[in-house]
């Protein structure tokens, strides 16, 4: 059921291929921890399927499975062992979905989704990503996400692991001027969060209405998951 107020939440998370900090492969433990706040559109970063062979399971097909009715999984590196990449998962239908390539040469690939998500209080533009770890490969990154943000009319939410160490050009300060509402949260490591490395932007301005983390995320992976709640323009 949809909630009359038209608010969404929104989780993005980097599971860090569901190896905690034992180290244990456990999705188990992921699906858990998610479904403890409920979220209608889930982001999650470093979805690897080369883990652990032993186990027989598929990350990308069992939190596709164990999340949400929709989904589409952007796998950026494959190999004869498996797949690494990230997923986007929506209790709602997505619509125009496109997967971004936002590569930089000679860098890690990257990718960014971007779809329209039929929520129950009206359309909603989302994109989720994974930035890169170099400040040049960053701002490439960034104009692209801003070209895609630009082109779009109404409401938008931009999530993910943003790979952001550092102020200075920021991905923060482009993002932000482009999308002002956002949260702030230190992510990363997940035991002693010192850097805001995970983050969700949105626009208009007052659509971002809550937002948190979960710190027990500190013994899954190292980083810890933003949690936000945004309302649908119109309601």
């Amino acid at each position: 059921m949809s909630d009359p107020s038209g608010i969404v939440r929104v989780l993005t998370w980097n599971i860090h291929g569901a190896v905690g900090r034992n180290p244990r492969f456990d999705l188990a433990r992921v699906v858990a921890l998610i479904d403890r706040w409920d979220p209608h559109i889930v982001a999650l970063q470093e979805v690897d399927s080369r883990r652990d062979k032993d186990t027989g399971i598929n990350p990308f097909e069992f939190l596709q499975q164990e999340l949400g009715e929709h989904g589409i999984g952007a796998k950026s590196i494959t190999t004869d062992d498996g797949d690494y990449g990230q997923m986007l998962i929506s209790r709602w239908p997505m619509n125009d979905t496109v997967i971004h390539d936002l590569s930089f040469p000679e860098r890690e690939p990257r990718r960014a989704i971007e779809s329209t998500i039929e929520t129950g209080h009206g359309d909603l533009h989302f994109v989720a990503t994974h930035l890169g770890l170099s400040m040049h490969e960053r701002r490439t990154q960034v104009d692209k996400l801003l070209d895609i943000a630009g082109g779009k009319l109404g409401m938008i939410v931009v999530a993910g692991d943003f790979n952001d160490w550092f102020w200075a050009g920021s991905v923060r300060r482009a993002l932000g001027h482009a999308l002002p509402d956002h949260t702030r949260f230190r992510t990363y490591p997940s035991r002693l969060p010192l850097l805001r490395l995970d983050g969700i932007y949105c626009r208009p301005v007052g659509a971002l209405t809550n937002a948190f983390t979960d710190p027990e995320a500190r013994h899954i992976s190292d980083h810890l998951p933003v949690i936000a709640d945004v309302r649908i323009s119109g309601h």
